[in-house]
């Protein structure tokens, strides 16, 4: 086995701890054994040890799950949602839907006042902005699949919300940043706020979500979504205009649904289906750019460039008009994702100009959803595979913490469209298919991907990223399969991102200027962004050789059975 390891951040000063030590690993070779990939060396390392104890991916993605919600709080979470996609060692392909519900209460208007203005600081900050979470839920549909009980599961968590862990410094600038936000909207004073700034190798300790975690140990998912837990949840929303009801709690139900699989190059991609607009996009993204031959380019060159931005436009305007809760709308997937729409879709391609965003769609542009999500791979020695990619929607969700339980609650109600025709938080505006209704469930494009080869597990990707998720996973595919770069390079490359709309198409910082150039001749509008994602991915060689990368864009890291 080759490990990289990129750096041993710090030793704290609180030696009584356990959890102080804390390495990352940027990439790792193995062969017969289990990988887990995700944002924080912590809860990789929380997967790495179930599968050690002969759990197998199932188990070791709950407890990475579990972890996350304990040392990555901006994004890992009991108290937002989710999506899975597994494959088994039988081929077995499975999906589990754990998105947030509207609650009850929930109306279509809910967010406007009485002039019809939306109030979108409603929808995004503050217990009305908050979906009845589903992650617990999530976990506990996980488990049928997995070998070990939950107690077991849940334990590494617990031990790192009892014990404490130290910050990095990326966790200690985001705690810093946010620190009014904690103060505006929560009534008593939370472990995450202090009177001096946070700082790298701070001590965390967050008892009361350990006591959380352990009445779920005790008394299972009613340990959650019943009980103690569930009184402080519903005591929550009423202090202050929040619409979460105890029987909203009771009755959220996971969905399982079929897999979106469709073949690219030799290999069958299985991917997410709606609520999650994922699966769709990434299938007409290949499919269209297919048409090309994108292979005969470089990768990053200004026609591949071109050719992907153009099939990322065109699936994107499709997301706007058609795609929601497929129970509450008429799903056409197959209509989405079939040969012939697709190459009528591309004819009005052309290598010599932008294609206008008003010629392959109705102005209605989607909601563009947080970037804080995070990202979990794991394969394990016997070859099942599972990509799960979770949210609470917003950074540290809706700011609310469940006082005397200790955790984030999501403000997933603004993936809705909170009116159509009005932007959400990040200038984005949505239309009929995703408006607000009881019970259903928000839009999504979070991307969890396994892409089979000769009926095996040879790709697992995901990423963070809201709006930018499919693209990139898009992109970290045809970086392999299409550009024959290495697992490292598919991850870290720069990568780009287009939407529809706005017009613009957004390049990271250090994508190659003459590419750039290139594209504004023929009429592109471009802007530049610090960071696009951070994908976790592993590859497995048809001889067993298998390669899991962290991307290089945060802590995120890479443990190894």
């Amino acid at each position: 086995m080759k490990k990289i390891l990129l750096s041993f951040l710090f030793l704290s000063q609180f030696a009584f701890a356990q959890f102080t030590d804390i390495n990352i690993v940027k990439e790792i070779h193995t062969k017969d054994k289990g990988l887990v990939v995700s944002a924080h060396p912590l809860a990789s390392e929380a997967g790495a040890k179930i599968l050690k104890m002969g759990g197998n991916a199932y188990d070791a993605v709950i407890a990475t799950q579990y972890a996350l919600a304990v040392v990555y709080p901006q994004a890992g979470n009991i108290g937002g949602g989710g999506f899975l996609v597994g494959v088994k060692k039988n081929g077995e392909k499975f999906t589990i839907d754990f998105r947030e519900t509207a609650p009850q209460k929930a109306s279509r208007d809910m967010y406007l006042d009485k002039n019809g203005k939306a109030n979108t600081d409603l929808s995004q900050n503050g217990r009305l902005a908050v979906g009845v979470p589903g992650s617990i839920a999530g976990f506990y549909a996980t488990l049928k699949h997995a070998k070990l009980p939950m107690e077991k599961l849940i334990q590494p968590a617990i031990d790192l919300a009892e014990q404490g862990f130290a910050c990095t410094q990326k966790e200690a600038n985001l705690l810093n940043n946010q620190m009014d936000y904690f103060h505006q909207h929560n009534k008593s004073k939370t472990v995450f706020q202090k009177a001096i700034p946070w700082k790298q190798g701070d001590l965390l300790i967050q008892k009361e979500l350990a006591e959380t975690l352990r009445l779920i140990q005790k008394n299972g998912a009613k340990g959650f979504y019943e009980g103690k837990t569930a009184d402080l949840i519903v005591q929550e929303m009423k202090r202050g205009n929040g619409i979460i009801t105890l029987n909203d709690l009771k009755n959220y139900k996971v969905v399982e649904r079929k897999p979106i699989t469709f073949n690219y190059k030799g290999t069958e991609i299985v991917s997410m289906p709606l609520p999650s607009s994922g699966g769709i996009l990434l299938a007409q993204m290949l499919k269209m750019s297919a048409f090309e031959n994108l292979e005969k380019y470089q990768q990053n060159s200004t026609n591949a460039v071109q050719i992907m931005v153009e099939a990322e436009r065109r699936s994107f305007a499709d997301r706007a008009e058609f795609m929601g809760d497929p129970a509450f709308i008429k799903d056409q997937t197959a209509l989405l994702i079939s040969d012939d729409y697709l190459k009528n879709r591309w004819k009005s391609f052309s290598y010599d100009r932008a294609t206008p965003s008003s010629e392959v769609g109705k102005i209605i542009p989607q909601p563009k959803e947080s970037t804080e999500t995070t990202h979990i791979s794991i394969v394990d020695k016997e070859g099942n595979a599972v990509a799960v990619t979770t949210t609470l929607n917003g950074l540290y969700g809706s700011k609310v913490i469940v006082s005397g339980a200790g955790f984030f609650l999501n403000n997933e109600m603004d993936d809705f469209s909170v009116k159509p025709g009005v932007p959400n938080m990040f200038g984005a505006v949505g239309g009929e298919a995703n408006s607000i209704e009881p019970g259903k469930r928000m839009l999504s494009s979070m991307t969890p991907t396994i892409v089979m080869k000769n009926s095996k597990p040879y790709i697992i990707v995901g990423t963070p990223g809201g709006t930018t998720i499919p693209t990139s996973v898009y992109q970290s595919i045809v970086n392999i399969i299409d550009f024959k770069l290495s697992p490292n390079m598919a991850v870290n490359a720069p990568k780009f991102h287009h939407q529809w709309l706005p017009e613009t198409v957004t390049f990271e910082k250090n994508f190659p200027e003459s590419t750039i150039s290139d594209l504004e001749k023929k009429n592109y509008k471009v802007e530049k962004d610090s960071q696009i994602g951070r994908t976790e991915l592993i590859l497995i060689n048809e001889d067993g050789n298998a390669v899991a990368v962290a991307d290089g864009r945060g802590d995120d890291s890479v443990a190894v059975e």
